[in-house]
């Protein structure tokens, strides 16, 4: 995983922890996982969509439906 998704684990792991990263770089660290790209874009728009993470950069404000 890049090092702008790697993420430092709370003491309170019931808290809700958001990382910043740029779409290029969720892209590349989620296809690390998997070679089905309806995966990646699956798990990608749930990310999005539950606020585990937010985008900068190009797409920081675009919504999700204009991908």
């Amino acid at each position: 995983m890049s090092t702008a998704l790697a993420t430092r684990l709370d003491s309170n792991p019931t808290e809700k922890v958001t990382i910043q990263t740029t779409l290029l770089e969720l892209v590349r660290a989620v296809s690390e996982t998997t070679d089905d790209d309806t995966e990646v874009v699956g798990t990608i728009v749930h990310m999005l969509r539950t606020g585990s993470v937010e985008l900068c950069g190009t797409f920081r404000n675009e919504p999700i439906e204009s991908f």
